[in-house]
């Protein structure tokens, strides 16, 4: 197939989605849309996955990066995807496990001290203050928080959990988000003392009533999109590239959605600053009998676990459209999602997975969260989360490099940075309306004309206005 100068997707996920939906084609490695982003379904006691919901109905609905729920976001992103689906609105409840409390408290910890009883509340309360006024440099993620929230609550939480959330290099990391873990003195004092309202970025989202993958495939509907084309490589001289199936596609630019050091590795260039790291994740897709202390959250941070996860969230506590549907009223029945990060490329062979998933199932029962399991069904994120190692301009650099090959990075992956599904659609918008615009300019402009508009382009990071600084923060998803 020859495309030579057209403007060409790379991934069908929702960025992708969205930046095909300007008429762009789509190249796709699966055979259906969505990426992690995406439902299927199993019947209990089956290992069969449907990808559409069967007739019966009778069947546990999952997702394959675990629970995304849609938050934030410019409100017209939220207009088009309620043209598209059908959606509910939920206000977060979240929580942290301590099983050595045998305590749940509200998140985030910092703001509900008084849930860790008087002695803890006042010590932690006591460091924040002190260490709200320091002064001392910070380079790493365990820095930033061991000086944010004190020392009680960073051995009590914040440092196991980071451990296991960034794989063991939240002291090899920069910080970053700092949203997600929200400082504000005056809640503090008042969670010390009482009770203290909802805050972060997430405190309310919405769910497609049908699934993401109504979503995306309400999306892939206006796209064109060529499923089954894994990308093995770019030639960027030539501006091809060239698929597993041994089919190639021929370029202009491309816009991909897939990660930014993948993309690197595929083109063939290099940076001069080492790249930045990923935390791959393991989801294990959970459908049981409830426990008889089964939390009533959407999704609970676990510090410390004997099988080393470190959050599980419950489909079915967000919507019971998760459940199959002879359960959905008998309210006897869960659907969850546990999650435990591994270091790049360190995905763990079928026996370990198998054995991982018999104490996760163990450990969850010990606590009363779940009795009987009807189904268990691991999936892996290669990528899941993104950092950057202190002092790094990887990122920048290989942006740019890559730009000058006409490759340009958008989404969550695709420009290494974390942002929710609302985002990643409006980055997909923006940019394919954008190249699809240019596109239409330089064919309907005279050549002079068109060199002149194409030349003084500006980056893809200057187009959005991305702030390239690392930003000071604790990342709780």
């Amino acid at each position: 197939m020859s495309m030579n100068g057209s403007v060409v997707v790379l991934g069908a996920g929702m960025t992708g989605l969205a930046a095909g939906m300007s008429g762009l084609p789509v190249y796709e490695a699966e055979e259906r849309p969505g990426g992690i982003c995406s439902s299927y379904y199993l019947h209990s006691g089956s290992a069969q996955r449907f990808f559409h919901a069967p007739p019966d109905r009778d069947a546990y609905r999952f997702e394959m990066g675990g629970g995304h729920w849609i938050f934030g976001g410019d409100p017209a992103v939220h207009r088009l995807i309620r043209c598209l689906a059908s959606v509910n609105s939920h206000s977060r409840k979240s929580a942290i496990w301590f099983p050595q409390l045998a305590r749940l408290v509200p998140y985030p910890l910092q703001n509900h001290l008084s849930c860790l009883g008087p002695e803890l509340a006042s010590r932690s309360l006591r460091e924040i203050i002190d260490t709200s006024t320091s002064r001392q440099k910070i380079s790493t993620m365990a820095e930033w928080l061991r000086l944010s929230f004190g020392e009680t609550l960073f051995h009590l939480f914040f440092e196991p959990f980071h451990e296991l959330y960034a794989a063991g290099l939240s002291e090899m990391i920069a910080p970053q988000d700092a949203y997600k873990s929200p400082l504000d003195l005056d809640l503090i004092v008042q969670g010390a003392l009482s009770s203290s309202p909802p805050v972060g970025y997430n405190t309310t989202f919405v769910y497609p009533s049908e699934g993401l993958d109504g979503l995306a495939r309400a999306m892939g509907a206006s796209c064109d999109i060529h499923f089954g084309k894994r990308i093995v490589r770019i030639v960027c001289g030539e501006k091809q590239i060239d698929f597993s199936d041994g089919s190639t596609a021929r370029y202009g630019a491309l816009l991909s959605t897939l990660p930014l050091h993948g993309v690197m590795e595929m083109a063939g260039l290099e940076t001069v600053t080492p790249p930045d790291p990923y935390s791959s994740v393991l989801v294990l897709n959970i459908g049981a009998v409830k426990g008889r202390a089964c939390p009533r959250e959407h999704w609970v941070y676990v510090p410390v676990s004997r099988a080393g996860f470190h959050r599980v969230g419950f489909y079915s506590n967000v919507d019971v459209s998760f459940l199959p549907q002879p359960a959905r009223s008998s309210g006897d029945r869960v659907s969850l999602y546990v999650e435990r990060a591994f270091p790049a490329a360190c995905k763990p062979g079928s026996a370990e997975i198998s054995h991982y998933a018999r104490e996760v199932a163990n450990q969850l029962q010990e606590w009363g969260w779940i009795g009987e399991v009807d189904v268990l069904d691991p999936t892996w994120a290669e990528v899941a989360y993104t950092w950057s190692w202190v002092g790094s301009h990887w990122k920048q650099e290989a942006l740019s490099l890559l730009e000058k090959h006409d490759i340009y990075q958008i989404g969550r992956y695709g420009r290494w940075r974390f942002q929710g599904i609302a985002d990643s659609i409006r980055d997909g918008l923006v940019a394919g309306a954008a190249m699809a615009g240019s596109g239409r300019c330089q064919r309907a402009c005279p050549t002079a004309v068109r060199d002149a508009l194409v030349e003084p382009c500006l980056p893809m990071g200057a187009m959005h206005g991305e702030i390239t600084k690392a930003h000071n923060v604790g990342d709780l998803p």
